[in-house]
């Protein structure tokens, strides 16, 4: 299949499009405009909140797709096309299981806030990057708007010491580790490749037509998704597995490497 087909280009963000100072390149905004001229639908899906990725494409979230919260939330422009919160009922069962879990601290995601009871200055500290708008709470209860994601943090590793104690959850949740120290739990279907099957179903484009990037287990069912998936080369060994083909890291541009091929095969056909 040739580069030349695509017409949906979906990228994770942390890991994948940023580089390791949480940036993006003028290189991509670049081949942005050039992916805008051949008609190109650009999505950005992160785990990361709305407003968490509207401040890192602040430039054209005008002409963007956005999937947040690992697929609980997609947005074009104030236009909701998808919303999967996780019900009041689920949301106390999950907490009161988590609550004895040691080094497991708390994030509940809302679109357009995060809350913490968490103490841990390591966290509070990385929340001015991840979640900037957030709040710290005492319980759930003052919580009033619906929460789409619970993020785990862990000092160390949460695939070394949370995701064993909350695998036992994935007959009823999304349970993804999505970074070194972070673990999800959202509800089945609030997942990116939902999400993308979404919009691939509502603009007629067939996975033959999908070029999507991921370096993390919460974009696995989004790689599936596309025949033209790519795991960058610093992802997670599984994410390796599920990808069909390679690209260069986050600090190599590799999200550019592609869409600049992707961009000089489309200007190649029409030449």
């Amino acid at each position: 299949m040739s580069l030349s087909d695509v017409k949906l280009v979906v990228t994770d963000m942390d890991g994948t499009l940023l580089n390791s100072n949480h940036e993006v390149s003028d290189l991509f905004f670049d081949l942005f405009k050039k992916m805008k001229a051949h008609d190109i639908i650009f999505v950005a899906a992160s785990g990361r909140p709305l407003y968490g990725i509207l401040d890192k494409l602040h430039s054209i979230k005008d002409d963007i797709i956005i999937v947040a919260e690992n697929g609980g939330l997609a947005l074009k422009n104030e236009d909701v096309l998808l919303s999967t919160p996780i019900s009041s009922e689920n949301l106390t069962k999950i907490n009161t299981l988590t609550k004895t879990l040691k080094g497991a601290n708390p994030v509940f995601c809302t679109k357009n806030k995060a809350y913490t009871n968490s103490k841990s200055t390591k966290l509070l500290d990385l929340l001015s990057e991840y979640y900037a708008n957030f709040q710290c709470i005492d319980t759930i209860d003052e919580i009033k708007e619906p929460v789409y994601k619970i993020a785990f943090y862990h000092e160390e590793s949460s695939e070394k010491y949370l995701y064993p104690n909350l695998k036992h959850l994935e007959t009823d949740f999304k349970v993804k580790v999505s970074a070194n120290h972070w673990v999800d739990i959202s509800e089945n279907n609030a997942n990116k490749g939902y999400a993308i099957n979404l919009l691939q179903e509502k603009y007629h484009i067939t996975p033959k037509e999908t070029l999507v990037f991921g370096d993390y287990n919460n974009d696995i069912e989004m790689l599936k998704a596309a025949y033209h998936s790519y795991a960058m080369e610093n992802a997670h060994p599984l994410v390796k597995e599920t990808a069909r083909f390679m690209t260069k890291s986050n600090n190599e541009y590799g999200v550019e490497y592609i869409l600049d091929l992707l961009i000089k095969e489309k200007e190649a056909k029409l030449s």
